[in-house]
């Protein structure tokens, strides 16, 4: 038998130091939810994931099961798994989350930002005005994507916060790219970040916190109407 070919064969767990399968097979399946891959109502199946990823069932069964737990699928009727839709109440409870999560976060960053960051987020701002003139609406995702991101390496000694930042974004992020296609939605965006950079430089804390709060409600309200429509 060819040992080169046993070899080449592609695995999930190939990688010396990898973690477990189970874990592997999780962290693909989450992601895959999270950003979109898998739509809301789509049915999922551990024999058509265990055969995708070519691994055993028993570790795509604990993965679901535990994915089941965070909500974010939902056991079918017969067979199988189906990936969750967020209620109304569910998105707007999650962006609420948010906006006190990143208001604070940017309490702590007022106190510590330097010049040369800020220019750095200013040029993140002017990037995504460009790309709206263009309207390269990914390109301008991408850049707001990285503006937050920029702000959070500055809370990362801030282990628990920065964390619980982190994992919220990537719940929240599916629902962001939806709510880009309204033009006015992404323009008030950009002028949000901008708000953020005059609060920075203003070393106010209790504004920065404030503003920070506002953009995320403003983001709320974009998000909610583009998934649920008026109220």
């Amino acid at each position: 038998m060819d040992t080169k070919l046993i070899r080449s064969k592609p695995k999930l767990n190939t990688p010396k130091n990898a973690l477990p399968v189970r874990e592997k097979v999780y962290h693909y399946l989450k992601s895959s939810i999270l950003s979109g891959r898998f739509d809301p109502g789509e049915r999922l199946t551990e024999e058509h994931i265990a055969k995708k990823l070519k691994v055993s069932r028993t570790p795509v069964r604990e993965a679901l099961h535990k994915l089941e737990s965070e909500g974010l699928i939902k056991p079918r009727e017969k067979r199988g798994f189906i990936a969750s839709r967020d209620s109304k109440e569910e998105v707007e409870e999650l962006l609420e989350l948010r906006a006190i999560l990143e208001g604070y976060a940017l309490r702590l960053i007022s106190e510590r930002v330097s010049e040369e960051r800020l220019e750095q987020l200013n040029g993140l701002i002017d990037k995504a005005e460009e790309a709206l003139r263009r309207n390269r609406i990914d390109e301008v995702f991408k850049w707001n994507t990285e503006f937050h991101d920029t702000l959070h390496e500055l809370v990362s000694d801030r282990d628990r916060l920065h964390g619980l930042i982190v994992n919220m974004r990537k719940y929240v992020l599916r629902y962001r790219r939806d709510t880009l296609s309204n033009p006015e939605g992404v323009k008030r965006t950009i002028d949000g970040h901008r708000k953020i950079i005059l609060a920075l430089r203003l070393r106010d804390p209790a504004l920065c916190e404030h503003i920070m709060r506002e953009h995320i409600r403003e983001a709320k309200e974009d998000a909610l109407q583009t998934l649920f429509g008026k109220s």
